[in-house]
């Protein structure tokens, strides 16, 4: 399933992001989604923090989110080994990671599934939106 390939291959290629001024309200509504469980801030096409529900616990709802995110473990190369970052994946219990060039340009998202058995495909979460889109119209 994953041996020989690189992060690339799995990712998402066409993530949902926020703009870096998002607020601490901003991301707790993008968070109240179940399946969305990283809002990604970016800037000009840069990363600048990813943001999960826990990092918002105590934050004022005006704040920044970015104030309260991180990058560090929450990002991987495209070119990374897949079955090394699965690995990781799974012993760390994280289920989402940012995917960026050399420069912190965002390029995608490995989203493993709650199984941990696999990777999402960008047709499922493509179909995912469509369906809420059909419900709330």
């Amino acid at each position: 399933m994953v041996s020989g390939r690189s992060v690339a291959d799995a990712m998402l290629a066409r993530p949902k992001v926020g703009t870096a001024d998002l607020t601490v309200a901003g991301a707790r509504a993008e968070l109240a989604d179940d399946h969305v469980h990283a809002v990604l801030l970016v800037d000009a096409g840069v990363l600048v923090a990813v943001v999960e529900r826990a990092d918002l616990a105590d934050a004022p709802d005006t704040d920044p989110a970015r104030r309260y995110g991180r990058l560090g473990d929450r990002v991987v190369r495209p070119g990374e080994d897949l079955l090394e970052t699965w690995r990781a994946m799974v012993a760390t219990h994280r289920r989402r990671l940012a995917v960026v060039d050399a420069q912190g340009v965002l390029l995608g998202l490995l989203c493993l599934k709650r199984s941990g058995r696999g990777f999402c495909a960008q047709t499922d979460v493509d179909a995912r939106a469509r369906e809420r889109a059909d419900t709330s119209a």
